[in-house]
Formats: structure tokens, sequence, C-alpha cells
């Protein structure tokens, strides 16, 4: 394995849980609120638009932090895919259930999955996994790559820096993020078993108090 994505460090369960439910807290306080600070969803639109392409009918597919279900969850039942929406945020998963009813829905931390092979033909993940530490984003992903059918896709939104597991204030809160350069991003794409099919930068300036930021989108492929 590389350095680039180490052998996740011996974490003690309690701490980890505390960790974790520090995040979910932010983002149960936060609810409605990310949708007003981060309305204009273009770039996630258009790499939803193209993972759809790729996607058989009634596809099964993950939306692994599935936050208020806009746009995502929305846009594929929308064109009859099949969708189950996750997330550790018990607010933002109430608001998914009115947003997207048709969903099926899991409370949970998206590392206790279940790690069932071939459950779904594609899993998004869009900004839900920069809420984790390297080491862990580095299992996600290879989660993900197990509960996918061979082929299936993977579509990824990350924020752009050189960060990992740094507090950070966030409409009001403190939140923990991880970010990577571009290269080293598709390396550790590479490295958990995807092949980069298409990808997208977009320079995002926030409704509300927070800094610009650069959004890389990924579409990637099961290999």
């Amino acid at each position: 394995m590389s350095e680039m994505t180490p052998s996740a460090p011996a974490v003690r369960a309690d701490e980890w849980a505390a960790r974790q439910a520090a995040q979910a807290g932010g983002f149960d306080a936060i609810g409605a609120r990310y949708d007003e600070s981060f309305p204009h969803k273009d770039g996630q639109v258009a790499c939803t638009d193209r993972l759809l392409e790729t996607l058989p009918a009634g596809a099964r597919v993950l939306d692994a932090g599935a936050g208020t279900g806009l746009p995502t969850a929305r846009c594929l039942l929308d064109v009859g895919c099949t969708v189950t929406c996750v997330d550790f945020s018990a607010e933002m998963l109430n608001l998914a259930r009115t947003n997207v009813p048709e969903a099926t829905f899991i409370h949970a931390d998206i590392l206790d999955l279940p790690d069932d092979p071939g459950q779904y033909e594609a899993v998004t993940a869009f900004f839900s996994l920069l809420m984790l530490p390297r080491a862990q984003i580095d299992t996600t992903l290879r989660l993900f790559h197990r509960i996918l059918t061979p082929g299936g896709r993977l579509a990824l939104a990350m924020v752009e820096a050189d960060v990992d597991d740094m507090p950070i204030p966030f409409l009001g809160h403190w939140l923990r993020v991880t970010a990577y350069t571009r290269a080293a991003w598709r390396a550790v794409l590479a490295e958990a078993g995807f092949v980069v099919e298409w990808e997208d930068s977009r320079t995002y300036v926030p409704e509300l108090a927070a800094p610009p930021e650069i959004q890389l989108f990924t579409l990637c492929r099961r290999v």
C-alpha cells in the first residue's frame, strides 16, 4: 500500500463514536440551512447526469451521505432508479424523507453499511467523504468497491485542498474535514480499484458566510 493511503490507525471505538456523533450533531443543527448556503449545485447535477448515462433502467443506487435528498436522490428517483439514502445526521435524513419519500432510508455511519457484494449498480457520495479522515476514506472506498456490481459506477464530489481531518468553522459549527490535491485524489481512487471516466472542477462561492472553494466532481468505474 502506498504512503498516500496508509493502513487505518488504531482508533478506540468510543473515541470514533464520539467524533462521529459530533460531526452528525453539527449537521443536525445546520439542517435546512445547508441547502440555503449551497443552493447552486450545477456541478453535482452535471455529475449525476453523466452517471445516469451509464446506468441500466431501474438501477439500484446508494446515495451515501444523502443529506436532504436534493438534488441527487430526487434526480435518480425521477428517472426510475431504486435509491437508498444513508446519512449519519437524523435531521438531514428527516428532510430527505420529506423531499424524496420514495427512497429507502438508513440512519447510519457510512462505515457501518452492510458489506454485501454486488448490492448496487452505482454509489453517489457528494461531499460526504470529506467528513472522514484519510485512512477511513480509503476504507470507505474499498467498501464501495465491494458493494458495487462489476463495472458499477461511483460518482463523487470533494473539495480540493491538502488537509486531513482538520477542524473548520462551518455555518456556526465546528466540523472536521479532509481534502486532497487533484493528483492525490486520482491516486487514492486508483488504489481503491476505480478508473476515472470523467471529471470536472468548479469554483464555488457559498451564499452565506463561507470561503470560496474548488469542488472536484469525479465519475469512476469499478474494476
